[in-house]
C-alpha cells in the first residue's frame, strides 16, 4: 500500500511539473554562515509577483510572464540584495547569499513576520525565534525556551519546581513536542526554569495551542515544533557560557566549506549544557531553608551533521542525550534520561515546483522515582520506559501562492510501566503499538485576501484496530493589510496515557502506557454512553483577530473551545486494586480567550498577555476543576537595548496567576493498621494519623506572582568576537508562592525564593 501511495505521488509530481512554466526557484542563505534565511520576502520589483522563503530558505514563484525583472530581497538585519533575471518560458534556479547588515538601523525594515501574518492562516500558533527569547532575563547565564513558553497566551505553568506546562486545557501527555521531526518525550527539567534546548541551536519554534492542521497527529491538545539550525558552513565558531549555576558550550563549523564553485558542503554543530545547581546552592543560596536545598542537576547534549547541495537539497543527521536528576532527600530521588538519533532530508527537484521532505528517527525515554513511602524492589518505586521510531514523508507542490501537501506518517513505540505499592508489587506488561496515517492539506491563497486551508488526516491505530478520520480547517480573511480575521478547528485523537494521579501533591513522575484493548477500564463514559474504542479524542474551535492598527504595535485576540470527548485517567476511586479497574473514562472541556500586545521600536520591546480560561472535567462521579485550572493569567515582558551598538540590555518579566484548585483536608483521625493479625496489642500499638478529604478540588491556592529582572553588557572584540556579562534576579521581591502543604504536618512548602545569577559568555 505504501509503495503504491509513493508511486501515485511521484506520478502526480511529474505530471504537475511538466505543466510548470516561467518559474523562478531560489535559495536564500546568510553569507556569513551559510545558514538558510527563513520567512524572508522575495519580490519582483514593480510587480505583484513575490514569495516568502520556507524555513529551509527555499522559495518558488511560478506562472511569471516572459520578461526581464529585478528580484529584490529586503529583510531585517541584512543588506538589500538585487538581481536582474530574464524569464523566457523556463525555470530559473538561483542561490542568493545575503550579507548581514553592519549598520544598526533606526528605521523599521521589512521583516518576515508581517508577510507571514498575511500569507499564512496562523490561527492559535505562536512563532518563537532566538531573538525573541533573548528578551527574557538571562536566568543562569542565558534565557531559556522553557521560560519564554510561560509568557505565551494559553500556556499555564504549575510552578518553578517540577512545574509542568498545560496548554489551553490540555495536560502534558496531550502535548506533542517535535525536535527536527523527532518526538521528544520530556523537554523540561525538574526545575521549571530550564528546558533541554540550547537557545543558540534553535532556528525557529512554532507553538500550536489548538486547531492545528492535519500534518500533525497523535495528540489531542497542542504541538510544539522546534527546528534547529545548521552548523556554520563558512568558518569555525562557537560560544562558552559560564554562570554560577551552570555551563554551556557550543561549537560549529565546516568539514567541507561552502564555496561558489563547490557543489556540496558539510558542516556540524555540537552543543552541551549542564547544571551544578545542587552544589552551587550551598555556596550562593545558603538562605534556602529546607532539607534538600536546591537539588537539581541536569546535562543536555545535542549534535548535528548537515550535508547540503548547491541546488538546495540537504541531509541532516542528528542525535541527543538529555538527563535530569533530583535528590530531595537521601531517600527520595527522581531521575530521567531521554536519548535519540535520527535523520531528515529535503529534496528540491531541479525543474519541478515541488519539494520533498522526510524524517526517520528513534527516541527512548526512561524515568524512575524512589519514594520511601512505598515498598520497592531495586532502586525505584515507580519506573516507566517508552521508546520507538517515527517516520514521515511529505510532498509539497507550489502553485502560485497556493500550496498542496500530501504525506504519510508511521509511529511505532513500546511502553513499560512498573510500580510498587505498600501492599505488594504491581506491574504493567510491555505494550507494542504502531500508528499509521495519511494526510492531505491544501492552502488556497486568493490574492493575499482570503486564505482557505482544508486538511484531512486518516489515522490508523493498529493495537486498537481503529481508523480515526480527522477533518480540519483553517481560514484567514485579510479585511485590510492591518486587520485580519482567522479561525481554525478540527478533530484529534491519541493513544498515549499518563499514569499519574492528580491526588499526588507533586507530580515529578509521569508514567506512560498505550491504550490497547486489554486496558482495564469500564466501557461506560461519564455521560452514560458506551465508549466504542479506547482512543482519547478531542475537538477544537478557535476564532481570532489580528490588529496592526497602531504604529509598531501588533495585537492578537483569540477565543477558543476544546471539547475532550474521551479521556482516560487514573481511577482516583480505586480502593481494591484486585477488583476495581485502575483507569476510568473522563470527559471535559476548556474554553476562554487571550489577548496579546507586542510593541517593538528601535531598542524597546514590550510584550503583554492576558489569558482568561475555564477547564472542567467530568468523571463517573463528579464534575470538577482539574489542578491546572487557572482563571486569570497575566504576563508582562519588557526589554530595552541601548548604548553604542545597543551593547546594553535590560530585561524584565512579571507574571501573575490566580490560584490553582486543590482538595482540602476535611478531618483527621487515628488509623491503626494491624501488622501481625488478630494477635496485635491494640492497647500498646502506635496509631498513624490519617485524614479525610473534602470534595475534589473545591479549594483554591493563593494567587501566584513573581518578578524577574536581568541586565546584560556586551563587549565587541573585532568583527567576530564578543564577551557578554550578565546578571539576573528571580522573584525580586521574594514573594512566598505556595507550592504545596503537607497534609499531616501542615507544613507549607514554597516555590523558589529570591535567587540571583551571574554569567559570562564568550562568542567567537
Amino acid at each position: 500500500m505504501i509503495k503504491r501511495f509513493i508511486a501515485i505521488i511521484f506520478l502526480l509530481t511529474v505530471m504537475l511539473s511538466v505543466s510548470a512554466q516561467s518559474t523562478i526557484k531560489g535559495f536564500v542563505y546568510d553569507a556569513s554562515s551559510g545558514e538558510p534565511v527563513g520567512y524572508c520576502p522575495v519580490v519582483l520589483q514593480g510587480t505583484s509577483y513575490g514569495a516568502m522563503t520556507e524555513s529551509t530558505g527555499n522559495f518558488i514563484m511560478d506562472k511569471i510572464p516572459n520578461g526581464t525583472y529585478v528580484l529584490t530581497i529586503n529583510f531585517l538585519g541584512y543588506d538589500t540584495y538585487r538581481d536582474t533575471i530574464d524569464v523566457q518560458g523556463r525555470t530559473v534556479i538561483k542561490r542568493y547569499m545575503i550579507q548581514p547588515s553592519k549598520v544598526s538601523l533606526d528605521e523599521v525594515q521589512v521583516s518576515g513576520a508581517a508577510d507571514r501574518q498575511i500569507q499564512e492562516t496562523r490561527s492559535a500558533v505562536i512563532s518563537i525565534t532566538p531573538k525573541e527569547i533573548s528578551k527574557m532575563p538571562a536566568i543562569g547565564g542565558q534565557p531559556d525556551f522553557a521560560q519564554y513558553l510561560q509568557v505565551l497566551p494559553g500556556v499555564i505553568s504549575t510552578g518553578d519546581q517540577g512545574g509542568q506546562l498545560y496548554v489551553r486545557g490540555g495536560t502534558p501527555i496531550q502535548n506533542m513536542l517535535l525536535l527536527d521531526g523527532m518526538i521528544v518525550f520530556n523537554p523540561f527539567h525538574s526545575i521549571g526554569l530550564f528546558s533541554v534546548f540550547d537557545m543558540d541551536i534553535m532556528s525557529s519554534a512554532d507553538i500550536y495551542t489548538g486547531g492545528f492542521g492535519a500534518e500533525f497527529g497523535g495528540r489531542i491538545s497542542s504541538v510544539m515544533n522546534i527546528k534547529t539550525r545548521d552548523g556554520n558552513k563558512k568558518r569555525l565558531s562557537g560560544k562558552i557560557d559560564l554562570s554560577n549555576i551552570g555551563a554551556q558550550v557550543l561549537l560549529e563549523g565546516p568539514i567541507v566549506k561552502l564555496k561558489d564553485d563547490r557543489k556540496t558542503s558539510l558542516s556540524f554543530i555540537l552543543s552541551g549544557k549542564g547544571s551544578y545547581l545542587a552544589q552551587a546552592a550551598k555556596v550562593f543560596y545558603p538562605y534556602v531553608k529546607n532539607e534538600s536545598g536546591l537539588p537539581y542537576n541536569f546535562m543536555d547534549i545535542y549534535g548535528k551533521l548537515t550535508l547540503a547541495s548547491q541546488g538546495g537539497s540537504k541531509l541532516n543527521v542528528f542525535g541527543f542525550n538529555f538527563m535530569d536528576k533530583v535528590n530531595y532527600t537521601s531517600a527520595l530521588q527522581y531521575s530521567w534520561n531521554n536519548w535519540g538519533v535520527g535523520a531528515n532530508f529535503l529534496i528540491v527537484p531541479g525543474q519541478a515546483n515541488t519539494t520533498i521532505e522526510g524524517t526517520f528517527a528513534y527516541s527512548d525515554y526512561e524515568s524512575k522515582i524512589n519514594d520511601p513511602a512505598y515498598q520497592t524492589e531495586g532502586e525505584y518505586s515507580k519506573y516507566t520506559h517508552t521508546g520507538g521510531f517515527n517516520f514521515n514523508l511529505v510532498f509539497n507542490y507550489y502553485v502560485g501562492r497556493s500550496i498542496f501537501n500530501i504525506g504519510l506518517n508511521a509511529v511505532g513505540f513500546n511502553t513499560v510501566y512498573k510500580y510498587w505499592t505498600k501492599y505488594g508489587n504491581k506491574e504493567y506488561p510491555k505494550d507494542y503499538t504502531t500508528d499509521l496515517s495519511l494526510f492531505v492539506k491544501y492552502k488556497y491563497n486568493y490574492k493575499n485576501i482570503l486564505l482557505i486551508e482544508p486538511s484531512f488526516r486518516l489515522q490508523y491505530y493498529t493495537s486498537l484496530s481503529k481508523v480515526s478520520p480527522e477533518p480540519r480547517l483553517a481560514i484567514k480573511y485579510n479585511i485590510t493589510k492591518n486587520i485580519r480575521l482567522k479561525l481554525s478547528g478540527g478533530m484529534y485523537s491519541q493513544n498515549y496515557i499518563s499514569v499519574t494521579s492528580d491526588r499526588d501533591v507533586v507530580n515529578l513522575f509521569y508514567g506512560y502506557v498505550s491504550s490497547p484493548s486489554s486496558l482495564d477500564i469500564a466501557p461506560i463514559l461519564p455521560n452514560g454512553k458506551t465508549a466504542k474504542n479506547r482512543l482519547q479524542t478531542s475537538e477544537h474551535a478557535v476564532l481570532g483577530l489580528e490588529l496592526d492598527v497602531l504604529k509598531y504595535t501588533s495585537i492578537n485576540v483569540e477565543g477558543y473551545y476544546k471539547h475532550f470527548s474521551q479521556i482516560i485517567s487514573v481511577n482516583r476511586y480505586m480502593v481494591d486494586e484486585q477488583n476495581d479497574e485502575p483507569f476510568m473514562w473522563e470527559q471535559g472541556h476548556a474554553y476562554g480567550g487571550d489577548i496579546s500586545i507586542k510593541f517593538e521600536y528601535k531598542g524597546l520591546y514590550l510584550w503583554g498577555v492576558y489569558s482568561l480560561g475555564w477547564v472542567k472535567r467530568t468523571d463517573p462521579k463528579v464534575t470538577y476543576a482539574p489542578n491546572f485550572d487557572r482563571r486569570h493569567n497575566i504576563n508582562i515582558l519588557a526589554s530595552y537595548a541601548f548604548g553604542k551598538r545597543r551593547s546594553w540590555q535590560i530585561d524584565l518579566r512579571w507574571n501573575f496567576g490566580s490560584g490553582f484548585p486543590f482538595t482540602q483536608t476535611q478531618a483527621f483521625y487515628p488509623n491503626f493498621v494491624p501488622s501481625t493479625g488478630i494477635g496485635d496489642d491494640i492497647i500498646q500499638a502506635n496509631e498513624d494519623l490519617d485524614f479525610v478529604l473534602d470534595d475534589l478540588n473545591k479549594g483554591r491556592l493563593p494567587n501566584y506572582h513573581r518578578l524577574d529582572l536581568g541586565v546584560k553588557k556586551k563587549f565587541f572584540i573585532g568583527e567576530r568576537h564578543s564577551i557578554e556579562v550578565s546578571a539576573s534576579l528571580t522573584n525580586v521581591y521574594n514573594y512566598s508562592n505556595v507550592f504545596y502543604v503537607n497534609r499531616i504536618t501542615n507544613d507549607v512548602v514554597y516555590q523558589l525564593p529570591f535567587l540571583y545569577y551571574f554569567g559570562l559568555n564568550w562568542r567567537f
